[in-house]
């Protein structure tokens, strides 16, 4: 009798059952399909589950007679994933289950689509030069601004390499360079992304799965490209991985276990001994500790951000002076063609200034806004408190700076003479405006602009965030994307009462190392990531589970909280705490673990 381990699809359970084959599967060959990862149906408990085979061929326990499996249902994750799964439900404190589900085809799949063929192209004489001892190598950029010459990042097997490049830097030959080493994974923000990086690799002959729909293609071997999700699909011979815009939000799941696919596919690529390439105009410090920095020229580097004006509004009147700053209008109409206008609300409208002098209200670091409390200043993130008055000035008359989107439309249109359209995430199709408004939605709903305007970017600077820096840093990342480099009339306006932050400069001088630089001091003084560890816990059963945790916690991992329905967990690094999150049990009301959270 031939014996199998199942996993039940059942994520409260997260647990394995030994299954017969039945006699009847050997006769027709059904058996001979079972392997690691077979997706099949069981019956536990009077119902019918799907499950994945997570072993063959197990010693039967003496004594107990064994269920039959119910049926093959097709192909599910190989081996290979399946053990990825396993080590990112310990990495993420998530459930096995989940990433399976993740992970298996959305149809049934019965056998590979078709046959692999060879990535097209060759080797290819690497045109990257740099040095050693430290220095960031660098890639060469062609005269239209594109790279060239990028095999070179591929050359050594089991790498990991940063490349720094410029916003509008489409990725297309990384992928071409990474396809000729063999079948790639390419992992992209968008499925707008998506499709164009497979679409010009299929135009030069290459065999390309696009994402869950061509789970079958991706099983016979192919380069797969993909939003976050494809790091989950099946790979036979993966010869190098690639990560476009790495420091994008979407790279990481929503849904607990909140999997991050920069992390998955190093992983995934470290197993195999795959380079990996992590590409971005503004990495971030999880990338910059996990490979070696490559950069283009500077020279090529400045050109292609655009021009960043910033208007310096600390000597206005926060009153009367409004929601723009002077020069703004001239700026709008010069601009020509179309401008994106960027008020990015999102709940927090709302920062305190001081009449006399124009600062903001800021933490004795100046990174944190204040607000006022029971005739108090208080952090928004709660660590500082002091009497209402100004560090800057002494005055203790601060005034509230009320801003919103359909507001600033309605003001905009005055200032401007012309209608101003608006833009929100739920809006339709775009209007005929040549000026448009909105939060940073907008900057995903243009294809381009002339200009982008952001009109109070230090909500984004003061964000009660840890990583409100790298955030902010990557909003002007996205508005360069919209209207191009330098060399095409590309420009960013700044409105700010805090010229001088390193976000600002940072864009002003086109280098992003400046706010790299000055972040990794500052989490490495707090331990934060990914100089430490972090895991946010919340949901009506945050609190029996933070009572577990207690009881089993020693020096290495500290508890913060509760803080809006929230515990927030903290350890020197990911091993106490995930092997603490591993071993407290769970309890039965709903709970959510957030590893490593971005917006805390």
């Amino acid at each position: 009798m031939t014996v199998v381990r199942v996993l039940a699809d059942v994520v409260r359970l997260d647990k394995t059952f030994d299954y017969a084959v039945p006699d009847a599967w050997h006769a027709d060959g059904r058996a001979e399909r079972l392997q690691i990862g077979t997706i099949v149906r069981i019956v536990l408990g009077g119902r019918r589950l799907r499950g994945w085979v997570t072993e063959v061929g197990v010693e039967p326990p003496p004594g107990v007679e064994l269920q039959p499996l119910a049926k093959l249902t097709g192909m599910g994750p190989p081996t290979d994933v399946m053990s990825l799964a396993g080590w990112a439900a310990w990495r993420w404190a998530g459930s096995t289950v989940h990433l399976l589900r993740a992970a298996s085809p959305p149809r049934v799949v019965t056998r590979p689509a078709g046959a692999r063929t060879v990535a097209a192209g060759g080797g290819g004489s690497s045109q990257l030069g740099g040095q050693d001892g430290g220095r960031s190598r660098q890639v060469a950029v062609a005269g239209d601004g594109s790279l060239k010459g990028c095999d070179g990042l591929f050359d050594r097997p089991g790498s990991v390499t940063v490349l720094r490049c410029p916003p509008g830097d489409s990725g297309a030959p990384i992928a071409q360079a990474a396809v000729r080493r063999g079948d790639s994974l390419i992992v992209v923000p968008t499925p707008a992304d998506a499709r164009r990086i497979a679409a010009d690799l299929r135009s030069r002959g290459v065999r390309v799965a696009l994402g869950f729909d061509d789970w079958a293609v991706a099983a016979a071997g192919a380069t797969v490209v993909g939003t976050r999700t494809a790091v989950w699909l099946p790979m036979p011979r993966l010869a190098a991985v690639v990560l476009l815009d790495e420091h994008s939000e979407s790279l990481r799941s929503e849904q607990a276990p909140t999997w991050h696919a920069r992390e998955v596919a190093l992983e995934r690529a470290r197993r195999v001994g795959a380079p990996a390439v992590l590409v971005s105009p503004v990495p971030t410090l999880e990338a910059l500790e996990a490979g070696e920095l490559w950069t283009v020229d500077r020279s090529a580097e400045r050109d292609g951000w655009p021009v960043v004006e910033v208007l310096d509004r600390r000597r206005e009147d926060p009153v009367r002076g409004g929601l723009f700053a002077e020069g703004l209008r001239d700026r709008l109409l010069a601009a020509g063609g179309r401008v994106a206008v960027v008020l990015n609300r999102k709940g927090r409208g709302r920062l305190l200034v001081c009449k006399a002098c124009g600062e903001l209200a800021r933490t004795s670091d100046g990174r944190v806004a204040m607000r006022l409390a029971d005739e108090e200043l208080v952090a928004a993130d709660g660590s500082e408190r002091r009497p209402v008055v100004c560090a800057e000035c002494g005055s203790t008359v601060l005034r509230n700076l009320r801003i919103g989107v359909t507001r600033a439309r309605e003001e905009l249109d005055a200032l401007v003479g012309e209608p101003v359209g608006e833009v929100t995430s739920e809006a339709g199709a775009l209007g005929p405006e040549r000026v448009v408004i909105g939060t940073e939605a907008v900057l995903w709903r243009l294809p381009s602009a002339t200009a982008v305007v952001f009109l109070d970017f230090d909500q984004e600077l003061l964000a009660p965030r840890q990583r409100a820096s790298e955030q902010a840093l990557a909003l002007l990342a996205r508005g360069a994307r919209l209207t191009g480099g330098r060399r095409d009339g590309g420009r960013l306006v700044v409105q700010t009462r805090q010229p001088d932050h390193p976000v600002v400069q940072a864009g002003v001088r086109a280098d992003p190392s400046i706010v790299s630089a000055v972040e990794r001091d500052s989490r490495i003084d707090l331990g934060l990531p990914p100089y430490g560890a972090q895991a946010k816990v919340s949901g009506p059963g945050a609190g029996a589970f933070i009572d577990g945790l207690r009881g089993a916690t020693g020096t290495a991992v500290t508890i913060r909280g509760p803080r809006d329905g929230g515990f927030l967990l903290r350890a020197p690094s990911h091993k106490p705490l995930l092997d603490l999150l591993a071993r407290t049990p769970r309890p039965a009301e709903r709970l959510r673990v957030e590893v490593d959270p971005l917006r805390v």
